[in-house]
C-alpha cells in the first residue's frame, strides 16, 4: 500500500502539470471558418435568371428560370457568376463541336441578403474564364457588401478552404459554407485549383477563402474539347476554383450598366 504523503504528492504534480499544458481547443478550424463566414457571407448573393433556349436542329424554344449563385465584388452591387451558370451553350460547344445550342438571357435580378431585388444586366463575358459580370441598372444609393478580391493569396496541396454558397428556394435560400481542401494546383496553361471530390453544398459562382481571411477564388467550370478523347462528355469537364487576381483583372475591364433608357435611346446595330 503507498504511503498517504506519496499520493498526496503525485496529486499535486499531475495537478501542477496540467495548468502547464495550454488548453486544447475544440474546433480551432470551425471557429476560424466562422470568423471568414461573418465577415462575407453578405457578399454571396441569390442571381435569378431567365434564359430562352434554343435547339439549332429542331428550332424549337423554352424559357425557363433559374437561381444561380454569385459573389458581390464591389459595394457598387458589381457581381461575378459562372457564365455556364445561365449560359451554358459555349460549354457544350467546346465538348461537343456538332452541338448546336442557342441562349438568350432576357432577364436577370440580384437578390440581396435583406430580401431587395435589383434587376440587373450582363456586362461582360469572358468565355474563357467561364465568367459573366453583373451591374444593377440602376446605381445604388447606398454600397452593399462586396468580397475584396485584392485581399486574396494562393493555396498549396491539401490546403482547407472554407466556401460560401447560397441554398434554394426549399431551403429558404439560406447562407451555406463548406470546409474543401485542394486536391491538385494546375499552373499550365493557367493556374487553378481543383477542389476535393467531397459533394458539399457549394455550386459555382461561390467564392473560396483560406481560413485567415484571404480570398482564393471563385468557383467555374473549365472544359475542354471532346475530339479525341473517351467519348465520356463528363471527362471533358471539371468545376475548379479560379484565382482572384484573374477574377479581378477581368472585372476591371467591366462597363457600366447601360439601364433600360440608355438601350432604348441607343442607336440600333446594323
Amino acid at each position: 500500500m503507498k504511503h498517504p504523503a506519496s499520493l498526496a504528492l503525485a496529486a499535486a504534480l499531475v495537478c501542477g502539470l496540467a495548468t502547464l499544458t495550454p488548453p486544447v481547443r475544440a474546433d480551432e478550424v470551425a471557429e476560424k471558418g466562422r470568423q471568414v463566414f461573418t465577415r462575407n457571407h453578405g457578399a454571396v448573393v441569390t442571381v435569378q435568371v431567365v434564359v430562352k433556349v434554343a435547339s439549332g436542329r429542331s428550332g424549337n424554344a423554352s424559357e425557363s428560370k433559374s437561381d444561380i449563385t454569385g459573389t458581390v465584388i464591389d459595394p457598387s452591387g458589381l457581381t461575378v457568376v459562372a457564365l455556364s451558370s445561365c449560359d451554358p451553350s459555349d460549354i457544350y460547344r467546346i465538348m461537343n463541336e456538332s452541338a448546336k445550342l442557342e441562349v438568350e438571357v432576357t432577364d436577370v435580378k440580384i437578390l440581396l441578403q435583406d430580401g431587395t431585388e435589383l434587376p440587373a444586366e450582363i456586362v461582360l463575358r469572358d468565355k474563357d474564364l467561364d465568367l459573366a459580370f453583373l451591374r444593377p441598372k440602376t446605381k445604388l444609393t447606398t454600397p452593399v457588401t462586396a468580397v475584396d478580391l485584392t485581399k486574396s493569396a494562393p493555396a498549396q496541396l491539401l490546403d482547407q478552404t472554407l466556401t460560401l454558397n447560397r441554398l434554394n428556394r426549399a431551403a429558404g435560400r439560406a447562407y451555406a459554407a463548406s470546409m474543401e481542401r485542394i486536391s491538385a494546383v494546375i499552373t499550365k496553361p493557367r493556374t487553378f485549383y481543383i477542389p476535393d471530390s467531397m459533394m458539399t453544398s457549394t455550386g459555382s459562382g461561390s467564392p473560396a477563402f483560406l481560413l485567415d481571411g484571404n480570398v482564393l477564388g471563385i468557383f467555374v467550370l473549365r472544359a475542354v474539347s471532346s475530339a479525341g478523347g473517351s467519348g465520356n462528355g463528363r471527362d471533358g469537364v471539371t468545376s475548379i476554383i479560379l484565382p482572384a487576381a484573374d477574377v479581378l483583372k477581368a472585372a476591371r475591364q467591366a462597363p457600366e450598366a447601360r439601364g433600360e433608357e440608355e438601350k432604348k435611346d441607343a442607336p440600333k446595330e446594323k
